[in-house]
């Protein structure tokens, strides 16, 4: 009997210091109103999209795709049940929410599309604009910032007891899974920088600062797989496959956003080429009749 109630014991509060399966509900209600979030707009942005190319403009289809596979991901990540241990779920989760939907939904450029939709003059397109060409939007999106906001965030979450937290307290885990979402599309926002913003930086500042962020990704990365997030009792096991996904996944979507930028950046230098070969059409000393 008394190795009956001990046994119950010890199990009882394994369970009590064991998080919650991020594939089974985690996120909660916050996930349900986010994936609800999602979806809609997934829908609205079709329609936009269709209601520029009515008209005649022009906007690639594969943003279409892009976005609307970015809302998906984002929903299945916050309800979904994902596939692994607790912690390798978990990680999965965060690749999703934190990093592969953000840059999905970036590529989809909705702040563009939303602009070049509404009437020209319109109140809404006015306020829109006014917000992101503001200085506070334009100090989030200083590269260096946000990616403290986005990576400083992991480090906080998962170095200390705040993990376990969020596991137990719906409360936390809501603020946790806002924070983790909020700035990661800052972040995202900020590198890629294809919407329009109050103040461009150049590629070496923001490739520069990816490169510092995805070294502190992959060193937190590296110090989970020797050492569990404090106050909770995954699997050694788990962790170890949870950190691994947490490096590689984190390294695929990093490369990603380089590609991002230096594309960017190329496509940019040619226009800027193309435009002063047209302003100095004989710049080089030949006449017009040479030239010809």
């Amino acid at each position: 009997m008394i190795l009956t109630l001990a046994h119950t014991d010890t199990c009882a509060h394994a369970l009590a210091q064991a998080p919650a399966h991020a594939g089974h509900g985690g996120t909660g209600v916050f996930g349900a109103v986010v994936a609800s979030v999602a979806l809609l707009a997934a829908l609205a942005y079709p329609m936009a999209a269709a209601r520029l190319r009515g008209r005649g403009d022009a906007w690639p289809r594969h943003r279409d795709l892009c976005f609307t596979t970015g809302c998906a991901a984002l929903a299945l990540a916050l309800t979904g049940t994902l596939p692994g241990g607790p912690f390798t779920a978990h990680m999965a989760q965060h690749l999703t929410v934190a990093m592969a939907a953000p840059l999905l939904l970036v590529l989809g450029r909705p702040l563009t599309l939303v602009l070049r939709a509404l009437p020209g003059g319109s109140p809404a397109r006015r306020a829109l604009l006014a917000v992101a060409h503001s200085r506070p939007v334009g100090v989030l999106l200083f590269p260096p910032l946000a990616a403290v906001l986005d990576i400083g965030g992991l480090w906080l979450l998962y170095r200390t007891p705040l993990s376990a937290q969020a596991a137990h307290h719906p409360l936390v885990g809501a603020l946790v899974h806002a924070h983790v979402l909020a700035a990661g599309l800052l972040f995202t926002f900020a590198v890629c920088q294809l919407d329009p913003v109050r103040r461009r930086r150049g590629p070496l500042r923001r490739g520069a600062t990816l490169l510092a962020a995805g070294w502190a990704h992959a060193v937190l990365a590296k110090s989970l797989y020797a050492t569990p997030p404090p106050g909770t009792a995954y699997a050694a096991g788990d962790v170890h496959t949870g950190a691994q996904l947490m490096y590689y996944g984190g390294d695929l979507v990093e490369a990603a956003l380089a590609t991002v930028i230096a594309t960017r950046w190329y496509v940019a230098t040619g226009r800027a080429r193309r435009r002063r070969a047209r302003a100095a059409p004989y710049g080089t000393g030949r006449s017009p009749a040479a030239t010809a």
